[in-house]
């Protein structure tokens, strides 16, 4: 038998499948305690009784539904975050992508683009901007647009250029913005070969070719069906022996395809495709 639902799951699970009949964002397979925790916090601000009520206003009212992708995609992201992975990718990843005349890089789920920003520098740095194609991809166009723009705010360049220097950085982090539009301005030179674009893990498909795949602090929201799901796309995704990265508190281990891939650093989270 199963156990009883209460109401406000009940309501969450309503919501959640017209938001996907009615706007085409899957978030069935996302964990529910997260999900729920910022559905909430989404009624308080969108003035909204129940979630019943959310739902009324967001099936009739396409700027609601906005609003409430920014709560349901709330981005937690920092250059060089959890500096030791690009240390890592620095020195144990690098070495292999100067191998290839050209590089594709895919950075998947990369909300406002800081992650998109340190990759480039540290492509810059290691001679290797010029070649690489960087595909970053996120399923929010606010936070799309807010990584193309790449003005990031300046009270927050201390802890980046703190992550950069333990990340190996070889010159001055102030080198690569300039203070302008109230913010840090980071010099679009080294965004020219990045195609941003909407991509739901959910539902879309691969970027085939790649060599490095970059998808950190985005599968803990997923659920196992899902998660299996994405690690499937990014294996049909990678290139014989390419590289995927994942967040420090994700694994692919216990997952359909743990065995198709082999540990580079793995208490940075670096995995290898297998033979």
């Amino acid at each position: 038998m199963k156990p009883q639902l209460q109401a406000t799951d009940i309501e969450l699970r309503m919501l959640i499948e017209a938001v996907y009949l009615q706007y085409n964002y899957d978030f069935r397979d996302y964990t529910g305690a997260s999900q729920k925790r910022r559905v909430l916090h989404a009624l308080h601000e969108m003035d909204c009784p129940t979630i019943s009520a959310l739902q009324a206003k967001v099936m009739h009212e396409p700027a609601a539904f906005s609003q409430l992708l920014q709560y349901l995609t709330i981005p937690v992201t920092e250059m060089f975050r959890d500096p030791s992975f690009y240390l890592s990718l620095r020195e144990q990843v690098i070495p292999f992508l100067k191998t290839y005349p050209s590089l594709k890089i895919w950075v998947a789920g990369c909300s406002t683009g800081q992650e998109v920003y340190s990759m480039a520098i540290l492509l810059r740095e290691e001679g290797l901007l010029e070649r690489a194609i960087i595909y970053a991809t996120d399923i929010n166009p606010q936070s799309l647009e807010t990584a193309r723009r790449g003005v990031f705010p300046l009270e927050h360049m201390q802890l980046y250029t703190e992550n950069y220097q333990a990340a190996g950085g070889k010159t001055a982090f102030s080198d690569y913005y300039t203070a302008a539009y109230g913010g840090a301005r980071f010099d679009q030179s080294l965004v020219e070969n990045v195609t941003f674009a909407d991509h739901s893990l959910s539902t879309d498909s691969v970027f085939s070719e790649t060599h490095l795949i970059s998808c950190r602090n985005v599968m803990i929201y997923f659920n196992r069906k899902l998660q299996n799901r994405v690690f499937g796309l990014f294996h049909e995704s990678l290139c014989h022996r390419g590289f995927l990265a994942l967040g420090s508190k994700e694994s692919i281990d216990f997952s359909e395809y743990g065995n198709r891939f082999e540990p580079l650093a793995k208490r940075e989270r670096i995995y290898r495709k297998g033979t």
